[in-house]
């Protein structure tokens, strides 16, 4: 039985966890595929910390470089867009093929980082990447391949579908779900990336390379957080039969491509509306295929070791049967754009405060005709004073998103609107 060396750069969580399910699970593997995965070495600055998990001493080492040069295949966990780089460009340039966990790195590098596979014909794999334990990059590359992709929506980021359905379900504020999940370890200490959206956008920068066959990078990605999400929202949301989601948008609309995230309301019959918690969801809608939905774990070190051992297994492969780059990642639609944001048509959900006196509808309503946008529905309790402040909300039909801004500039300057408009996109799935 062929025998393929696996080295580890990276000994943290999820290093830990693959290096785990190697030393437990070889022999399935084995078993499964012909061929011996076998963990040769585990680099790391800290090679001293107890991470849970015993490996054997002398296959750990400080030394990345040495590593690279003693194994078949390299598995970059360090993280991050800099060190982490210089490794996998490294090893690619020494014909060694890597598997990867790291988002950012391939949102931000990923025609580099390619480029550099192609000409040293070996491969990259980075299921872990995106959606954690869900197969969805080899769903995409590989069991979608004969579809056109129409439309991809996901919900992949655990921690804030956590925090959104917790606020929803308990009626608990933004700010003390934060801290509990935080407290729980679904929530960096520092939790930006997470929560104003920008994790969610290094995965939508991925599947749309792989949807278009084009390296958009990050710069075109529309990003919104969930900071300003109220429960006065999420309970609005709710009664016009909907639930607010962080979303992430890839579509194809004729040559061009939106890639976009931000907090979506979607019907509350759908699946999708229906990924609580942790988990994460990806909808893909091809051509042949028509609507398919992957679900499970999108983090977590369990998770995401499942899939980059199920990468290390399709490299294995690959090498025991001589075929190298037998799915690589090849740019093509060099033609496509990404639609800037004020180009894009959508439905808006609007919440105003503003000052219960008569005509206030009417002004509000003529500065949406004046901008060519139609009411869809709309929302107005009952107050028990005249002159009282009370929240206005207002669904539209589909509308451009710059005239749709044109018209929220209005209404703020109006006396009557209180406040800052609230404006959440909806995508009826």
């Amino acid at each position: 039985m062929k025998e393929i060396k696996v080295g580890i750069i990276g000994f943290g969580t999820v290093g830990a966890g693959v290096a785990a399910n190697l030393l437990q699970n070889a022999e399935v593997i084995a078993k499964r595929t012909g061929v011996m995965v076998k963990l040769a070495r585990i680099a790391d600055l800290d090679i001293t910390t107890d991470r849970g998990v015993a490996v054997p001493p002398e296959i750990l080492t400080t030394d990345a470089g040495k590593l690279i040069d003693e194994v078949d295949v390299v598995v970059e966990l360090v993280g991050g867009t800099t060190v982490a780089r210089e490794f996998i460009l490294r090893a690619l340039r020494a014909g060694k093929p890597v598997v990867t966990a790291n988002k950012a790195l391939l949102a931000l590098h990923g025609r580099e980082l390619f480029a550099a596979a192609e000409a040293a014909n070996v491969d990259i794999y980075y299921e872990a990447s995106v959606a954690g334990g869900i197969p969805i990059i080899k769903a995409l590359r590989e069991g979608l391949v004969s579809n056109r992709i129409h439309r991809i929506y996901g919900i992949m980021n655990g921690t804030c579908n956590y925090i959104l359905t917790r606020m929803e379900n308990e009626g608990a504020d933004f700010a003390a779900v934060l801290a509990d999940a935080q407290k729980l370890g679904y929530a960096e200490a520092e939790p930006s990336l997470d929560i104003d959206g920008f994790d969610t956008a290094h995965k939508a920068a991925i599947l749309a390379a792989l949807a278009y066959g084009r390296w958009f990078g990050l710069d075109p990605v529309y990003v919104e957080g969930i900071r300003d999400i109220s429960l006065d929202d999420l309970r609005y949301a709710d009664e016009l039969g909907y639930r607010i989601k962080l979303l992430a948008i890839i579509k194809q609309i004729d040559d061009d491509v939106q890639i976009r995230v931000h907090p979506t309301l979607i019907p509350k019959n759908t699946l999708l509306a229906n990924i609580s918690d942790v988990f994460n969801g990806v909808l893909v809608e091809g051509d042949t295929v028509g609507q398919t939905l992957f679900y499970g774990r999108g983090a977590g070190r369990l998770a995401t070791a499942s899939a980059v051992v199920a990468d290390l297994a399709d490299v294995a492969l690959n090498l025991s049967c001589g075929c190298a780059r037998r799915v690589a990642f090849r740019e093509g639609a060099q033609f496509r754009a990404v639609t800037g944001m004020g180009d894009v048509q959508s439905r808006y959900y609007l919440r105003l405060t503003v000052t219960d006196c008569p005509g206030v509808i009417a002004s509000i309503s003529q500065i949406l005709a004046t901008h060519d946008i139609s009411i869809s529905s709309l929302i107005q309790h009952e107050k028990r004073n005249a002159g009282d402040q009370v929240p206005l909300v207002i669904l539209t039909h589909s509308a451009c998103e710059s005239r749709l801004r044109a018209a929220v500039d209005e209404m703020e300057k109006l006396d009557v609107v209180r406040d800052r408009v609230r404006i959440f996109r909806i995508e009826d799935i």
